[in-house]
């Protein structure tokens, strides 16, 4: 490099000496932007603990996913993934359990977790991770003649997949509610599915009360709450002692079913005891 130096003029004298001193501070400034961008980089160690703590429990440890319907994350471009996750913390990209997690991410975490996944090496479409061990066990178990000691409190329509859903709450979780009482451990909701009857136009035939008519049953899903039921579960999905779990028409569970989709779909929901039917159960009760 050829330095051109001015003569001096004006009683200004530059020297080898002045010039030292200027390159000194050039190289000083120059190794605190060295160092402002190394704490601005991203964490991988700290987006590895994130991601095997919370996003395992779909996206699996390494990023590679669990089922056919989640993406694996491995490989994939770390602007991309920043750019997703702050798109769900935002709202707008729109899936229940990721708007929940990311809502609760830092933009240090945003950054951490996509470095990690982006680098890693690109997963084998046909692999598949294993659940997280304590989120694939539940303690929840069938209320085997629910319909005799449970009441009934709302009906509700799910126009997006055509179905009517019936939804149930034991003597425990009603007594709570009737008193403006937290749900205590002992409470049990159970969630009728029924695939709506169709009329010759393909619309869900409605009754006169509104509702659509019930025709093929498809699913029952439970929530239970017990003490120190969720003790194991990663904080940003815990729903305090919440457990979840899915069964079939046999009333056998489906083991397929991903507690974490539940968990952190009712996540934000934990000032109405992780319900989103909390006030309706709350008015039926106090009937």
């Amino acid at each position: 490099m050829k330095l051109h130096v001015l003569p001096a003029r004006a009683g200004l004298s530059v020297t080898s000496t002045a010039l030292a001193v200027t390159w000194a501070a050039l190289a000083t400034l120059a190794g605190h932007g060295v160092a402002l961008a190394q704490g601005a980089a991203a964490n991988v160690e700290a987006g590895q603990a994130r991601a095997q703590a919370v996003c395992a429990a779909c996206h699996g440890a390494n990023g590679v996913s669990i089922a056919d319907n989640i993406p694996n994350l491995a490989g994939q471009r770390v602007a991309y993934l920043e750019a997703q996750l702050r798109a769900f913390k935002a709202g707008t990209r729109k899936a229940a359990s990721m708007n929940a997690l990311a809502a609760q991410l830092s933009p240090a975490d945003i950054s951490d977790v996509a470095a990690f996944f982006g680098g890693l090496a690109p997963a084998n479409v046909a692999q598949k991770s294993e659940p997280l061990p304590q989120l694939a066990k539940t303690e929840v178990t069938f209320p085997e003649g629910y319909r005799s000691t449970f009441r009934m409190y709302q009906t509700v329509n799910r126009a997006d997949i055509n179905q009517v859903r019936y939804l149930y709450a034991n003597p425990v979780a009603l007594q709570a509610a009737r008193e403006g009482r937290p749900l205590p451990a002992g409470s049990v909701l159970l969630l009728e599915q029924w695939a709506a009857k169709l009329g010759a136009d393909g619309k869900p035939v409605v009754g006169a009360d509104g509702f659509y008519q019930p025709d093929r049953f498809v699913a029952y899903a439970v929530m239970a709450s017990g003490s120190g039921w969720g003790a194991g579960f990663p904080e940003m999905l815990r729903n305090g002692d919440w457990n979840y779990a899915v069964f079939g028409p046999d009333m056998k569970r489906r083991t397929a079913a991903n507690q974490a989709d539940c968990l952190g779909c009712h996540k934000p929901l934990d000032k109405a005891n992780y319900l989103f039917s909390n006030d309706a159960l709350a008015t039926v009760a106090k009937r």
